[in-house]
């Protein structure tokens, strides 16, 4: 072989490689990501911060929370459904802002179809609570006012058409009741409006009620989930009192429909890390509010997202 061929051979190598340097210099991530949150402060990013910020580690980038509430999370939800599909810009997910607030509002544009679901990250429990001095101690006792006394009972939440009020409504359409719904803005004036005696019950996230519950002045009838949670072991599930429906709330991350698969994995493979190592930090984290982690990969958690759309589509069709 000639020393011209030689030569050429070598350059063609050495282009090669370059090409191939440049383009592991460009893999996923090669800058910061951002998650946006569609809620103030709170709520949702107390159930994704403890994972988030550990994130970096594994992915070698920044993730950063970018708050943008509004519109029960279909401003924030929205903003991401149109963003470029290439994993940079994420939405911290939860039935409410991706399922529930597109079925339930004609003027929200996006649906649960315009998200590429990529981990569930924490199981954060919604429960019903009475107040201590309330007629009844247990649901099945409030189930049994309730068919004597149609229409009678009276329950808030924490926005009319929200997570909260629809799975009320479900269980009520299951078990053949009739409540009377006063909704109030937000989980803390219903909160307040239960204390004040001007409500019977409550369906609420645990946290705002949390302080409560352990001070002794609410008392949890029942959780929505499928299992007991880890914080209120002595509290049952709706399934295990008898009830068909059970409708556990899982908080995660999503992106944007059309995001390449191997970038949907990685981040969930930085996630997953994240639990492996940092787990039993996590969970003191989540306790703090009475939640645990659930860590789905993206297949699971879809599946999770599309039965959670089953059940609010029927929530929704019930009250019409």
């Amino acid at each position: 072989m000639s020393f011209k061929w030689i030569a050429a051979l070598g350059a063609a190598a050495m282009t090669s490689i370059a090409v191939s340097g440049a383009h592991a210099a460009g893999a996923f991530p090669d800058r910061p990501l951002q998650v946006v949150i569609p809620f103030q402060p709170g709520d949702t990013d107390n159930m994704l911060r403890p994972f988030l910020e550990r994130m970096n580690e594994f992915l070698k980038q920044p993730v950063v929370l970018n708050y943008r509430p509004g519109a029960g999370g279909g401003i924030g939800a929205g903003s991401v459904a149109t963003s470029a599909p290439d994993g940079y810009t994420l939405v911290g997910t939860s039935p409410g802002s991706i399922v529930v607030v597109p079925l339930a509002n004609a003027d929200i544009k996006y649906s649960p179809d315009d998200f590429a679901p990529v981990a569930s990250l924490a199981e954060g429990g919604l429960m019903l609570v009475a107040p201590a001095t309330s007629r009844w101690k247990t649901l099945t006792e409030l189930v049994d006012y309730s068919k004597e006394n149609p229409d009678k009972v009276t329950f808030t939440s924490s926005g009319a058409m929200g997570i909260t009020h629809l799975l009320a409504e479900a269980f009520a359409h299951t078990v053949g009741v009739q409540w009377r719904h006063i909704p109030y803005k937000g989980s803390a004036p219903a909160i307040t409006a239960l204390l004040g005696g001007h409500v019977d019950m409550a369906s609420t996230a645990i946290a705002p009620a949390q302080a409560h519950i352990q001070a002794g002045t609410l008392v949890p009838l029942a959780v929505f989930g499928e299992t007991r949670l880890k914080a209120y072991p002595d509290v049952p599930t709706l399934k295990e009192l008898g009830y068909d429906i059970g409708s556990p709330t899982y908080y995660g991350i999503s992106a944007p429909a059309g995001t390449p698969p191997e970038i949907v994995n990685a981040i969930y493979d930085a996630a997953e890390k994240v639990v492996d190592k940092y787990g039993d930090d996590i969970a003191k984290n989540l306790a703090v509010f009475g939640a645990q982690i659930k860590l789905l990969n993206p297949q699971d958690y879809k599946a999770y997202l599309d039965d959670q759309r089953r059940l609010f589509s029927e929530a929704i069709k019930s009250l019409n």
